[in-house]
């Protein structure tokens, strides 16, 4: 009789047992941002097959659900994994492989930086990016004259930080048979005392960039591996690639195959008839790591290289106004194709002139209120007549805050007192829909995402400066900035009902850091430590 009570207790016991809820994991007192609409905190969640069980209190959750894996969070602060609305994902990763020239304080530190990469690389074209001579003492574009000195049998060519000019050397350029007084549409060869100087602006860089050698696979799979595994330590989990061409899609989808590609991508492919193509007679493509429906269109050039096209000239250049990459007519002929098809159009829009453009362009096919979720990239100047234009067609401004903190030290510069007041306007733009995608532009901008925090909520750069922020009028609130780099993010890719707020059904993509992000003073965030990244509810950081 006591052997069978005994096995009647056993039986019971493993009845109450068998009667939770079977988990993979579950992460225990944390304090958990979940960023779902009530912007609602949590003790613990639980996690089974990558999707999220349930986020509650910690009694409730041990009381429901038995995990195969137990993580002690210790008092620590999830969030949703941090998407990047606007990077360059592959470019950062092929970058990684060529010699770095970020921060650089001179001209002279570029081409010291560039003999050591040489010296390493004997072979070959060198590439290189990041100079800006924003940040020099002259702040002159350099001619290529000690360039070619150093290196007059190997063609050179090397990217400003934005990407919307370059410095190549006379071997690159010869190659090119580009000659001076040669007229590019979208773009300007540098010419000084009727030579040409290396420097070219916008598609003149194409000239050059189309005899540099393809990169192979070898090459392609080194540089992904290299540009996840510093985003995975950086708490980013998703990626707006803002402007591939199908064969680099080709080859990230058979690196997902593989398992090589681990981070989650939704892919903006490039404007050109190959790629409509392409998207055409494939469809949107949805995998569980890549995500192509949209479409980069380039509308002008970039502020620093006096590129982006203004309503009236640069204060700093009169007489100049910059330009359009391409003419008026095409940006209609792109935006009247997508609007009869379901892709998204994604505009680069910098200047008040080309944002004026894109906006009456995305009038004239949105015709009001919509969920086409057509997006301006950076809509970083806009006059104030224009601003209403995002609303009354829902079009989406995605910015990237660190710009702002780049280039406040020369904005007004180039803009004037009273027409930068229209620029960098985020707290502005956000007020249109409500809503606001975040990103930091990498490799233009440094990958950090708590740069970005930093330079929205407080309007500083990494030093600290200015002391009272920048145009602090359209700064962001903490929550706001946190939304947008998770769940307005995920809006802005279609992705919202599967990412970006750590809620019931989703993706299990979450971080886990040391401090606080939503209480920490602004002076440490920049000190914040990204503990663990999980992906699909495996840790990949």
């Amino acid at each position: 009789m006591k052997k069978t009570g005994l096995f009647l207790l056993a039986i019971i016991f493993l009845a109450a047992c068998t009667g939770k809820t079977k988990a993979d994991l579950l992460i225990i007192n944390a304090k958990i941002y979940t960023v779902d609409s009530l912007f609602s905190t949590a003790e613990a969640m639980a996690v089974k097959d990558g999707k999220i069980l349930a986020t509650g209190t910690l009694a409730d959750l041990q009381h429901m659900y038995e995990a195969k894996e137990t993580v002690e969070a210790n008092g620590k602060f999830i969030y949703p994994g941090f998407i990047d609305a606007h990077a360059h994902f592959v470019g950062y990763g092929l970058d990684l492989q060529s010699a770095d020239l970020i921060g650089t304080d001179s001209w002279e530190e570029v081409l010291e930086r560039l003999t050591a990469f040489a010296a390493t690389h004997p072979t070959g074209w060198i590439e290189g990016r990041g100079w800006d001579q924003n940040d020099w003492p002259v702040k002159e574009f350099p001619d290529n004259t000690k360039l070619n000195a150093l290196f007059p049998d190997r063609p050179v060519m090397l990217r400003r930080v934005d990407g919307h000019a370059v410095i190549a050397n006379d071997v690159a350029i010869k190659m090119a048979g580009i000659t001076a007084g040669q007229k590019v549409t979208g773009g300007d060869v540098i010419v000084k005392n009727n030579k040409v100087t290396g420097v070219l602006i916008d598609k003149a860089i194409d000239l050059v960039a189309r005899f540099i050698p393809p990169v192979d696979s070898v090459q392609f799979r080194r540089a992904i591996a290299d540009a996840q595994k510093n985003c995975y330590a950086m708490g980013l989990t998703t990626i707006t690639d803002c402007g591939l061409n199908y064969t680099e899609v080709d080859e990230l989808l058979a690196l997902e195959k593989s398992g090589d590609l681990k981070m989650r991508l939704y892919v903006m492919l490039h404007d050109s008839p190959e790629n409509q193509d392409y998207l055409e007679k494939k469809g949107i493509i949805k995998t569980d790591r890549i995500h192509v429906r949209s479409f980069k269109v380039y509308g002008d050039g970039a502020l620093g290289s006096r590129g982006a096209c203004l309503l009236q000239p640069y204060s700093d250049q009169p007489g100049y106004s910059g330009f359009l990459l391409s003419q008026p007519e095409h940006f209609d002929s792109v935006a009247s194709w997508i609007a009869a098809r379901d892709f998204q159009m994604c505009t680069h829009a910098i200047g008040d002139s080309g944002n004026r453009m894109i906006l009456n362009v995305y009038d004239k096919y949105l015709k009001g209120k919509n969920d086409r979720r057509w997006r301006v990239e950076h809509a970083q100047v806009v006059n104030k007549n224009d601003f209403d234009l995002f609303g009354k067609n829902n079009v989406i401004p995605s910015v990237q805050p660190t710009h702002a903190t780049s280039d406040m030290y020369w904005a007004e510069d180039r803009l004037g007192a009273e027409r930068v007041k229209g620029a960098y306007a985020f707290q502005q733009l956000l007020q249109q829909n409500g809503w606001l995608p975040l990103g930091t532009d990498f490799p233009v901008e440094d990958i950090s995402p708590f740069k970005t925090f930093l330079a929205a909520v407080a309007r500083k750069d990494a030093k600290g400066w200015p002391e009272g922020g920048y145009l602090m009028e359209n700064a962001l609130t903490r929550e706001q900035t946190l939304r947008g780099m998770t769940i307005w993010a995920a809006r802005s890719s279609f992705e919202e009902k599967e990412k970006g707020s750590l809620e019931a059904g989703k993706l299990a993509d979450f971080i886990i850091l040391d401090k606080d992000l939503m209480t920490v003073d602004a002076p440490d965030i920049l000190n914040i430590k990204v503990l663990n990244t999980y992906v699909g509810g495996s840790k990949v950081h």
